[in-house]
């Protein structure tokens, strides 16, 4: 089935929940409003809807090939990267001193929804050299943005991140990388990464590596360990492609899905006298480019760690998205059985049987509400990096931290239940490759694993989001929240109200487990971290609820101006649906987390 961009959706959301006419009043997006987003989207839709998005089943059954150490990404990516290179698609974001267009980071995250829903794969290239653009503008030097900078922004140039190592996943103390100083100021670099995204391919010139090392001497953990930009080609004094730097892709993974996203094992010099490197005089061992300080790689890193955890979460959204539009479709028009109530003597379409209904409206609320809280973030970054005000920057600074964990965590976890109801809604054609729904399911289970599974962003949420500042940023979102219930009972509807009560027993339950873990996290760490996948879940829920309640005022207001009827009915059924079937989980879980960690923890390790 072809994609077809959910533009009017995230409009909605842009508009009523970003207030993106208020982020263009800030001095840098003074050329970002309504329109120009309208504008932007339309442009980015036709452009993923013809070109991107008839390649996603393609790279599925054909993925990328290794030969001799080179990959040849699946036919047809490579002409589309061109495409997506010349549209400035690439730059959409970044600075307009680079060559970027300079826009907000609420019209990118929409922009790039559309990308992942299009053609997941092939989106996972752009995703990693935006993080390698974040980490260079925050912690390069002059010399190095004026080499890899505009390249990377361009997207003449891609970029990766190389954290993982076989001995070394999440456990980044354990890296083992190592760096030489060389004279002149440059480094060489020893070591195998794995799992390395898009590490090697055909469709952009060259390939700036980051890559995490360790210094002789060094201390010992993670504040021991550097960045270093390490080129595919070493670059000229004139900017020209020069030698071939010794790294190496040395094979590629086989996996479940994002089949046609190489992803790589990159060998960095040892065992590589004689290579290609050696000959053309470049030398054994792959020349680095120390980026920032030493010893503060781990630091640099998150800059591009965060910046992919977020568009990871996004990623959960856009497969979900594509999973909802091919399960509506289908439900459309397979006609099975006659309707529960005897209405008819013959077969419908089984989207008139209730529980068909029922898991569409579960698609369709989850994915809305993640798009919803997606959006909010989004704004919420523009808002802390733009605003002229000190106040409002700290505070949405600290509102976006907050929310990455969630958006991450969450939304992937949602992509997974969505597409595995698209797979149930198709019935056993669901489970026959050829519908196409499984792979949507195979695609989304990588998204809760990579840039730090579901219990790694769970963590983060109760150590460095809950615990070090007592809960402060959690307690400030449920008062927003509180204020949003008060305007729901105010608005005076049955819709409104119930979604008030459901909204207001996820906020006490929250704060429950909040207080919780801000009391129990040092005291008794394994009781709190026990609870920790369930506090993300219950927060995502949350501030998912929450911006859906916020869209059905708005929605109701447009209603009783008969502005888009349809739409907006949709969206009040929507944000009430959610609120009676998902948000109602979360005072069951807050009990799992206050009460339930004697009973994960009473079975001994070693007695499994």
């Amino acid at each position: 089935m072809p994609y077809i961009a959910p533009i009017k959706d995230m409009l909605f959301d842009i508009e009523h929940l970003a207030r993106i006419d208020d982020i263009a009043c800030q001095p840098d997006f003074a050329h970002a409003g309504l329109d120009t987003a309208e504008a932007v989207l339309r442009e980015c839709a036709r452009f993923n809807e013809d070109v991107v998005a008839p390649l996603n089943a393609l790279g599925d059954r054909e993925p990328s090939s290794f030969e001799d150490g080179a990959v040849t990404a699946t036919a047809g990516f490579r002409q589309a990267y061109a495409q997506y290179v010349s549209g400035g698609w690439q730059g959409l974001q970044q600075p307009v001193e680079r060559g970027g267009q300079g826009l907000p980071k609420t019209i990118g995250a929409a922009c790039r929804e559309m990308l992942n829903s299009a053609n997941m794969s092939f989106a996972l290239c752009p995703l990693l050299s935006d993080g390698a653009t974040e980490a260079l503008l925050m912690a390069g030097s002059e010399e190095l943005k004026a080499v890899y900078l505009d390249k990377l922004v361009s997207g003449e140039w891609s970029g990766t991140m190389n954290l993982t190592e076989p001995q070394a996943g999440s456990d980044l103390a354990l890296v083992r990388s190592r760096a030489e100083p060389q004279p002149g100021g440059t480094y060489k670099i020893f070591g195998t990464k794995i799992f390395i995204t898009w590490g090697e391919h055909d469709m952009a010139e060259n390939i700036v590596h980051l890559v995490l090392a360790r210094l002789a001497g060094a201390p010992e953990g993670v504040k021991g360990i550097s960045l270093f930009i390490v080129p595919k080609f070493l670059v000229d004094a004139d900017g020209s492609l020069g030698a071939r730097n010794d790294v190496r892709c040395v094979s590629i993974e086989h996996k479940l899905g994002i089949k046609a996203s190489p992803t790589c094992v990159l060998q960095y010099g040892d065992g590589m006298a004689g290579s290609i490197a050696d000959r053309d005089g470049a030398g054994p061992g792959a020349v680095g480019y120390l980026v920032g300080e030493e010893n503060r790689g781990l630091e640099y890193m998150f800059i591009m760690m965060n910046s992919a955890r977020y568009a990871v979460g996004m990623q959960g959204v856009a497969v979900a998205e594509r999973a909802y539009q091919q399960a509506l479709a289908y439900a459309k028009e397979r006609v099975q059985s006659r309707p529960v109530d005897g209405s008819l003597p013959s077969s419908v379409p089984i989207i008139h049987h209730p529980d068909v209904r029922r898991m569409l409206m579960t698609m369709r609320a989850q994915v809305e509400g993640c798009r919803a809280m997606g959006i909010a973030a989004a704004a919420a970054y523009d808002t802390a990096h733009h605003h002229p005000d000190a106040k409002a920057r700290e505070d949405n600074q600290a509102f976006y931290e907050f929310l990455v964990p969630l958006v991450k965590g969450y939304a992937t976890e949602m992509s997974l239940e969505v597409c595995s109801l698209g797979v149930q809604v198709h019935g056993g054609m669901g489970f026959i490759e050829e519908t196409g729904a499984a792979q949507y399911l195979r695609d989304a289970k990588i998204l809760s694993i990579y840039e730090g599974t579901t219990a790694v962003q769970a963590n983060d949420l109760v150590g460095r989001k809950t615990v070090r500042d007592g809960g402060a940023a959690a307690r400030a979102i449920a008062a927003q929240v509180a204020r949003t219930e008060s305007e729901l009972m105010e608005s005076g509807t049955a819709d409104a109200a119930s979604v008030a009560r459901h909204l207001g027993a996820a906020r006490e339950a929250f704060v429950r487990i909040v207080d919780f873990m801000a009391s129990e996290a040092k005291a008794s760490p394994h009781a709190a971290y026990a609870g920790s996948v369930p506090y993300l879940m219950a927060g995502g829920m949350l501030v998912t609820g929450w911006q859906l309640a916020r869209s059905l005022l708005v929605a109701q207001r447009l209603v009783e101006q008969g502005r888009d009827l349809p739409f907006m009915k949709a969206k009040v059924a929507t944000g009430r649906f959610f609120a009676e079937h998902i948000l109602n989980r979360a005072p069951a879980i807050a009990q799992s987390v206050t009460e339930g960690a004697h009973s994960v923890l009473m079975v001994a390790a070693q007695d499994y």
